[in-house]
C-alpha cells in the first residue's frame, strides 16, 4: 500500500552529501510507488521555535511568516518522516533541528499528525561511529515522545567532500531503505 513520506533534508551545499543521501532515498520509495515530498530545510528561511504558544491560531502553523509553513500540511499528512542531516556536532544540523523544534506547533495546537514511522540517515566527515551517539540518542527520544516507530537508520561516516558519499556505498544502501519500504 502506497505511503505519504516528508524527507526534511537538512543540508545546505547544492549538491552536498546529504542532499545526494536525500535524493537517492526518495528514488528508491518513488519506485515503489511512494508519494514524497521533500523539504529541503537547508534552503528555507526558517525563523526556530519561540514558545508562543500561539501555533495554528493565524492560519497556518507557525504564527511567525516562515518557511516551515510550507511543510506543516505535508507533515500533517504523512505516514512516515525521513530525517537527513549532515552531523553537525554531534546531532543534526541547525536548519533540520530548526524544523524539528517547529514540530511543536502540532503539540500545541493539539493537531495530531498522520506520521506513526520515522527513518534517519545522516553522515559524517569522520570515521568514528561512536560520534553519531548523540543524533542517534536524541532521534530515539524524538520516536518515543511522539511514540513514532523507527524504520530504520543509515549512518554513514567518512564523507567530507561534496560527492564522497558516491564511493562510500551509502547512495545504494539509502536507495535500498527507500525501496524496502512496504
Amino acid at each position: 500500500m502506497p505511503k505519504n513520506f516528508v524527507v526534511i533534508a537538512g543540508s545546505a551545499r547544492n549538491g552536498g552529501n546529504s542532499e545526494l543521501f536525500a535524493k537517492s532515498f526518495i528514488d528508491g520509495a518513488v519506485s515503489q510507488g511512494h508519494a514524497v515530498t521533500l523539504f529541503e530545510a537547508g534552503k528555507k528561511n526558517l525563523t526556530g521555535c519561540v514558545a508562543c504558544e500561539i501555533c495554528f491560531s493565524r492560519g497556518q502553523a507557525c504564527s511567525f511568516d516562515d518557511d516551515f509553513n510550507e511543510i506543516a500540511g505535508p507533515i500533517e499528512n504523512a505516514d512516515i518522516m525521513v530525517f537527513c542531516s549532515p552531523l553537525y556536532w554531534f546531532s543534526y544540523n541547525g536548519q533540520l533541528k530548526i524544523v524539528i523544534d517547529e514540530l511543536y506547533s502540532f503539540d500545541v495546537a493539539k493537531r495530531p499528525t498522520k506520521v506513526k514511522e520515522a527513518i534517519l540517515i545522516s553522515c559524517s566527515a569522520y570515521i568514528d561511529m561512536a560520534l553519531f551517539d548523540g543524533l542517534v540518542k536524541s532521534y530515539e527520544l524524538i520516536l518515543n515522545d511522539l511514540d513514532w516507530k523507527d524504520l530504520g537508520q543509515l549512518l554513514v561516516p567518512g564523507v567530507r567532500l561534496v560527492g564522497d558519499v558516491i564511493v562510500s556505498g551509502g547512495l545504494g544502501k539509502a536507495k535500498l531503505l527507500g525501496l524496502g519500504i512496504k
